[in-house]
């Protein structure tokens, strides 16, 4: 199935997919330095666009996409930013709906924050596209139980063409694991640790966790332990005695391949990977997809099998 990834990042969303099967021929994305780290990741080409000026949405047409993919910028809805839909990142949503009503592809899948549930601007984006002939299916994932050691939940919104609304809700369910999968579990013994330091955006919260349980959400920033920081009730290990993780672990717990190539200054290489939808999230998804279109096939083989039957 072909694909374009709209504001793709550095292709969190892009290898997943391509991980599972899909045939990803483009991207789209207006920070510089995530094309970069995108370009030299993939084999198809990046193009650095500010997304919210297209008008002419032919060029998207001329990749002859069977399904767009994307995760606009959640800025607005974070609950690391203000949380302001007034800020002009929300607006991008109802960028990427209007893209989706304008070329038509057979399927779509959006990516964003659980907070975007009780925006405005998400009924809007739900509003063009229903009226653009798609049924809809959307829920809030836990990528800790779909195959990505962090706990991270993400707000997931997918179409199909004349379909009716839930069509994929069973899959998305169904298919996640019993328990959290840990830092442990996913990365054996390549860490040389069992206690490290994730900053906290309030001291009110601990700041130091185990190997053994589901990192924290990863966020766009890795700081040491500050000098001052003072030992959380929640803490199992002495603050003196640990370390923040490295950028690769980082992006390794965002489950990119060991073989991801990361340009950039520090700073940038951190955002982007806090940024990223984590690879085994979006193979998770797009295995979804597969297994809800192979059993759409199954079952028009049978009706067509029974029909020639009953002939």
């Amino acid at each position: 199935m072909r694909a374009i990834d709209l504001f793709a990042g550095c292709g969190g969303l892009s290898r997943g997919f391509q991980n599972s099967g899909f045939d990803v021929v483009a991207a789209f994305d207006n920070w510089k330095e995530a094309c970069g780290v995108y370009a030299i990741n993939f084999k198809h080409p990046i193009f650095e666009v500010d997304l919210s000026l297209i008008e002419d949405t032919s060029f998207f047409k001329e990749w002859k996409p069977e399904i767009i993919l994307g995760g606009p910028p959640c800025q607005d809805f974070s609950s690391a930013g203000k949380r302001d839909e007034s800020q002009g990142r929300a607006d991008l949503t109802i960028t990427y709906a209007k893209i989706i009503a304008a070329v038509k592809p057979e399927w779509f899948l959006m990516e964003n924050v659980e907070r975007i549930k009780k925006s405005q601007v998400l009924q809007e984006a739900i509003s063009i596209l229903k009226a653009s002939g798609y049924g809809i299916s959307s829920t809030v994932l836990d990528a800790s139980y779909c195959g990505v050691p962090q706990i991270r939940k993400r707000f997931i919104l997918a179409g199909h063409l004349h379909s009716k609304d839930g069509f994929l809700d069973r899959y998305l369910r169904q298919n996640q694991s019993k328990k959290r999968i840990t830092v442990h579990d996913y990365m054996g013994d390549k860490l040389d640790i069992q206690f490290y330091y994730r900053h906290p955006r309030s001291y009110a919260r601990r700041g130091i966790f185990t190997i053994y349980e589901p990192s924290a959400t990863i966020r766009g920033v890795n700081r040491p332990v500050p000098e001052n920081y003072k030992k959380h009730k929640g803490d199992l290990c002495d603050p003196k005695l640990v370390r923040p993780l490295t950028t690769l672990e980082r992006s390794c717990i965002q489950t990119f391949p060991e073989d991801f190539k990361w340009v950039g200054t520090k700073t940038t290489v951190e955002q982007l990977i806090g940024n990223a939808v984590p690879v085994k999230l979006a193979e998770y998804i797009a295995n979804c997809f597969l297994e809800y279109i192979a059993d759409e096939a199954r079952e028009t083989q049978l009706q067509l099998f029974e029909g020639i039957i009953l002939l």
